[in-house]
């Protein structure tokens, strides 16, 4: 989240898209029913009427996949409309930048794109610059080849008739969707998006984020109060996970991981590369370096590049993600896994393949509370051969939240302790217990051999206590960071060095322990202002509790609105002050030219509306699914042309003749991602204890289903029986040339547990978005009978 859960009452309309929290995050509805109680408007956008759409005050039905249809024609009508916020576009975001002639846009493709390799030379989208490389700017925003003349263009052609013959939305209420959060681009209002896994999980997921990022910039609505692009996660601890290097291609606070590429076979090729000319990421060197000696204390010195060449390396070009990892594993290159509660049988796109895929391993670990479909794949339950499955499965049992300690971080950045309730049960331990285990015994197994893998396992700092239970204040401080010759705790990253004299496990983190108060454990529940609870847990970075809140204070630092300060800059005493921690110097005053760059992360610190960093272009275009009803509407260009295709044999692909129906998957109260704990909870299995699909009314009459049938649900992957749950909820699409009818169903059920039912991912297509690979898993192809 750029802002947080108390934060959304101060919201002047709220649009949810892509999520469902009524029933996923029901406890951050309270805030959201506090925003609807002082006037704030409620807009669920879902193809399905869920109980959030049930207490908005706008619902828009929207085909999976079409967000970008969608959202695009929303800029689109701000800008004709002039809902825009003028001088916050003029002056906060890029809106005034020149581009270079080389950018060019046609027929639903951007300059310089290679088709053989499926990507685009982002060179060929650069910013025109002087002599002396200074990006060029026209403030008064008419120049052609400014970003708002070439975004204005791009979003013309997403006129509302066209945009509602792709999505399916009534294009009466699109057009009140539009007034509405259109006019939280006034001065002193706010607006608020709500997205989830049904914004992300497409193969254009990053880029519906980057849309909506788009019209909250022209709007106005980023670094204030009730604003911001706010991502609800659908655990407690996603955002932590993600925060401490969980995805492939990141370390710990969200910095690159080394390859081996040429310019990254040293130490300052590799700063190089990682490292920008301006905004706050010049600070890289100074975060890598404290978090090399985090992990390797006195083995990182100067003299070996602070121990980097220790660090494993992934291939330059080569895809290490969920979904190629089960291609590699399809093709025997991958010997071993082991999986920290994960449960790809269930989860996993196209999941019987990958479930195939697993029994190629030699060895699996899996680290969870209970027997999953995945520690089990090898068993007859599955419909697999025991016998020919050589597969050696270890399970090891790990216990709860509630019988282990530590922080978990939330949707709104805010890092809290969270105390040890009961023992935990049996032998089962906790997750940093299993892996503290198996470090210190990798280092006695290794510490008389001499191999590379040795050195690396011996240059480890690993000092969190000599016995099985790591000390877990030993690993907090270790995460804030500390002077490596005096110990004594870094107050911020800003006191973070790049000569080895300074440690900072992640260093977004640091600051949350000063020398002795473990800021995460705080509990006090006064309000400092605007609901930001300051002295209540620790909010990365720095307990700012809205990011970008320079950008809530105009030109000369007075806040936009009286009602929503969040800081404003004091002439007398010479910095920002109000109701948060600045995200921005605090000292900066009017005499700095830099004074009006609320976005401090960015190069030229502005917002960008045009943007070279994802892979499909500077902005979002719709393109269909993988699997579609239709043709696109906007290109002949169906289909993203940057997504990367995986194993041939892991994709299988349905076109809409066969398959007509579009289905999507969804998330139930009751149950919890693939179901691991709540099927296995007897009150909560009797509540949903089958699997299920929904569809309307209309096609269950063209079916001849009724209520409660079994039914068969098939894709290009494969088929699953279900009951049938007829339902008001969805409703046929009228689309631009025909009618389409769309199902959906919940992806919690597997064969292990109390509540045992058909696996919805047996049905979901193998491919994912052309940035993070997330498998789309939203938007697909299907066809319904009775069973």
């Amino acid at each position: 989240m750029t802002n947080h859960w108390n934060d959304l009452q101060y919201a002047d309309a709220l649009m949810v898209i892509g999520a469902n929290p009524a029933e996923n995050h029901p406890i951050s509805f309270r805030w959201i029913s506090k925003a609807i109680e002082k006037g704030g408007k409620l807009i669920s956008v879902d193809p399905r009427y869920t109980r959030t759409s049930q207490m908005a005050n706008m619902y828009a039905q929207l085909r999976s996949g079409t967000d970008i249809a969608f959202i695009g024609g929303m800029i689109n009508y701000a800008l004709e409309n002039n809902q825009y916020h003028n001088e916050y576009v003029a002056n906060y975001t890029n809106a005034s930048w020149i581009v270079e002639d080389s950018y060019s846009f046609e027929d639903g493709m951007f300059s310089g794109y290679d088709e053989k390799t499926r990507t685009y030379d982002k060179k060929k989208w650069a910013f025109k610059a002087d002599a002396e490389g200074n990006t060029l700017k026209d403030p008064t925003l008419q120049h052609p080849n400014c970003v708002f003349q070439l975004m204005k263009k791009h979003y013309s052609r997403y006129d509302a008739d066209t945009v509602c013959g792709v999505t399916g939305t009534d294009k009466k209420m699109y057009i009140e969707i539009c007034k509405t959060f259109g006019a939280t681009g006034q001065t002193g209002k706010a607006g608020t998006i709500l997205y989830a896994m049904g914004g992300t999980q497409h193969t254009v997921g990053t880029q519906n984020i980057r849309a909506y990022a788009i019209l909250q910039l022209i709007l106005g609505n980023i670094g204030i109060a009730g604003g911001g692009v706010n991502a609800l996660r659908g655990e407690s601890n996603v955002q932590g996970s993600t925060d401490f290097g969980l995805l492939y291609h990141n370390v710990p606070g969200y910095m690159d991981v080394p390859t081996t590429a040429e310019g990254d076979l040293t130490y300052e090729g590799f700063l190089t590369r990682i490292t920008p000319k301006a905004g706050y990421k010049i600070n890289h060197p100074k975060f890598f370096t404290s978090m090399l000696k985090s992990f390797y204390g006195d083995n990182a010195t100067k003299d070996n590049e602070f121990g980097y060449h220790y660090m494993p390396k992934i291939q330059a070009g080569k895809n290490y993600s969920f979904m190629r990892i089960f291609d590699a594993m399809y093709r025997k290159e991958i010997e071993g896994m082991i999986l920290y509660g994960s449960n790809p049988v269930v989860g996993g796109p196209n999941s019987f393949k990958e479930q195939a895929a697993m029994g190629n391993l030699k060895w699996m670990v899996a680290i969870d509370l209970f027997e999953t479909e995945t520690s089990t794949f090898w068993q007859r339950e599955a419909g697999a051969d025991p016998a020919s499955i050589q597969t050696e499965v270890i399970f090891l049992p790990a216990c709860g939240s509630f019988e282990k300690e530590g922080t978990v971080t939330n949707s709104g950045r805010w890092m809290q302790y969270r105390w040890q309730a009961i023992k935990p049960k049996g032998e089962s331990r906790a997750d940093l217990e299993i892996t503290h285990m198996l470090a210190r015994r990798l280092q006695e197994l290794y510490k008389n051999e001499s191999s590379p893998a040795a050195k690396q396992m011996q240059a480890l700092y690993w000092n969190y206590g000599e016995h099985d239970h790591p000390d877990i204040d030993l690993v907090s401080r270790d995460i804030n960071g500390y002077d490596w010759k005096t110990k004594k705790q870094v107050k911020s990253f800003g006191d973070l060095k790049d000569d080895g004299s300074t440690t900072a496990g992640c260093w977004i983190y640091t600051g949350f322990y000063p020398e002795n108060d473990n800021l995460s454990k705080r509990r006090d529940n006064k309000d400092t202002g605007m609901s930001n609870f300051l002295n209540w847990s620790f909010a990365w970075p720095a307990n700012r509790r809205v990011l970008y809140n320079r950008a809530s204070a105009d030109l000369n630092g007075k806040a936009w609105s009286k009602e929503r300060v969040g800081i404003e800059w004091d002439g007398l005493k010479g910095q920002w002050v109000g109701n948060d921690v600045p995200d921005f110097v605090k000292d900066k005053g009017p005499q700095d030219p830099t004074f009006a760059d609320p976005f401090i992360m960015q190069v030229g610190g502005k917002g960008y509306l045009f943007s070279s960093g994802l892979n499909e272009g500077p902005f979002p275009e719709h393109y269909e699914p993988y699997e579609n009803p239709m043709s696109n509407s906007f290109s002949s260009v169906q289909f993203n042309p940057a997504v990367q295709f995986g194993e041939k044999e892991m994709n299988a692909k349905g076109e809409s003749d066969k398959y007509p129906i579009v289905a999507t998957t969804y998330r139930l109260s009751e149950h919890w991602q693939s179901g691991v704990m709540t099927r296995n909870v007897p009150w909560l299995a009797e509540l949903v204890n089958n699997m299920f699909i929904e569809i309307s009314e209309e096609l269950a009459k063209e079916k001849g289903i009724k209520e409660k049938d079994k039914v068969v649900v098939s894709t290009a992957r494969g088929e699953i029986e279900a009951y049938a749950m007829i339902t008001k909820r969805f409703k046929p699409y009228k689309l631009k040339d025909k009618t389409v009818h769309h199902i959906g169903m919940p992806w919690h059920f597997g064969y292990k547990g109390i509540a045992t039912g058909a696996t919805a991912n047996r049905l979901t297509p193998h491919i994912g978005d052309a940035n993070s690979t997330i498998p789309e898993y939203k938007a697909f192809l299907c066809d319904v009978r009775r069973a």
